[in-house]
């Protein structure tokens, strides 16, 4: 063992407090579960109806939790520090425990172990029983992990949290993008407040409306209401599946719920061919459409036939297709018109027929001018967050050779 490898069970301690021992009285909404996938502490998915918190266990600042149970868990172990000062409630079968020589080693230094790939795989290896696989606070204690002095295990803590913390402006900033073309797209299109010749919203400053009898309301003049079949058709063109990569692939496993775009794929299927969509093309999760994934495609790529691949016939469109489609009112169409109960599968050519409210050109062009530039924003900043998982994965990676006493 190299010399700054200790055992685990030496810097920590495990206890069992309840809420019910707690003079503060905590309430249900204190009640977290923990992600796999960030390994943070979560709003919880249980059902808290009748629920009291007193048999909850309790996580102060700067203690962990994590659930033991590893059988159903996949590839991450969901464990977690409390980084509040909040106390935070888990279940009772959660253990949970805290540093005892905060002077040796940090909290945050020690979840930066636990959030790398060979944390998980030992968590996995090391779990055991016959009814369920559980990694229990034995093995925890067991764990071995590079201790070196506490000024490096702070400088490398610092040197995370600065890319975490990018990471963090950077995702705030796509959210603010998405949430203003959204609010842009409502206003313009939905409530008919767009800049008319002189800059001024349209409806509030008297803009001739007329009554269209196709959506049963006033559009603004010039205006009119059209299939969406009229401006789009379905990808037919194909791929050959030795032609693309897990990052070029895309399933309804991997597009994110609520229009959140993608993630890479797991896996590749042992097919021939695949549908192909390239750059501005739209990509919608036919199944169980009440999951809105919809994304708008930057690459060249393959896609499932469960994924539906529409391309605007006129590019200058793109940007508008794409939003309209983005709105909930087109996934509650969807669902609408869908078969199945299950596992409900939108109807595709109910789909081509949804109606779409098509501005004037003067209109059309400058919601595109911006979406495009919103885009762009976008990108910039996913390609940047995506270099800088890889960089906050490299500092990872390198804890076991803090012995140098050179990080990076």
């Amino acid at each position: 063992m190299k010399s700054n490898y200790k055992r685990l069970g030496d810097f920590i301690e495990f206890y069992n407090i309840r809420a019910i021992e707690l003079e503060e009285n905590l309430d249900i909404e204190s009640i977290r579960g923990i992600s796999s996938i960030s390994k943070s502490f979560i709003k919880t998915r249980a059902n808290l109806v009748g629920v009291v918190a007193d048999k909850y266990k309790v996580v102060t600042n700067d203690c962990f939790a994590y659930n033991p149970n590893t059988a159903r868990m996949g590839d991450k172990i969901p464990i977690a520090l409390n980084t509040t000062k909040d106390i935070v409630l888990v279940s009772s079968i959660y253990p949970t425990f805290k540093i005892k020589k905060t002077n040796e080693l940090d909290p945050e230094y020690l979840m930066m172990w636990f959030r790398r790939p060979e944390f998980d795989r030992y968590a996995r290896y090391k779990s055991h029983g016959s009814a369920r696989e559980v990694f229990d606070i034995d093995e925890m204690n067991e764990l071995i992990l590079p201790v070196p002095s506490k000024e490096k295990q702070e400088e490398i803590v610092r040197e995370y949290n600065v890319i975490q913390n990018r990471i963090y402006l950077n995702n705030q900033l796509i959210t603010k993008l998405e949430e203003t073309a959204q609010a842009i797209y409502k206003q313009w299109f939905m409530d008919f407040e767009f800049p008319d010749e002189n800059g001024l919203s349209y409806k509030s400053n008297a803009g001739e409306m007329v009554w269209c009898e196709e959506v049963e309301k006033e559009i603004p003049k010039g205006w009119n209401i059209d299939n969406l079949s009229s401006y789009t058709k379905y990808s037919d063109k194909r791929i050959n599946i030795n032609n693309l990569v897990p990052e070029k692939y895309i399933s309804t496993e991997n597009m994110l719920q609520n229009k959140k775009g993608i993630t890479v794929s797991d896996e590749i299927p042992n097919i021939t061919t695949v549908a192909k969509f390239v750059s501005n093309d739209i990509l919608i999760s036919n199944i169980r459409p009440y999951l809105k994934k919809i994304w708008f495609a930057d690459f060249e790529g393959g896609c499932s036939n469960d994924v539906l691949c529409i391309k605007t016939l006129n590019q200058k469109y793109s940007y508008f297709i794409y939003y309209a489609l983005e709105q909930d009112s087109f996934f509650n169409y969807v669902m609408a018109g869908s078969k199945g109960t299950k596992m409900p599968r939108g109807d595709k050519q109910w789909i081509m027929d949804f109606k779409i409210t098509i501005p004037n050109a003067m209109t059309l062009n400058k919601f595109s001018d911006f979406s495009e530039k919103s885009m762009n924003l976008r990108k910039v900043s996913e390609y940047e967050n995506q270099k800088l998982e890889e960089l906050k994965e490299l500092l990872q990676a390198r804890m076991t050779k803090v012995e140098t006493d050179i990080l990076i």
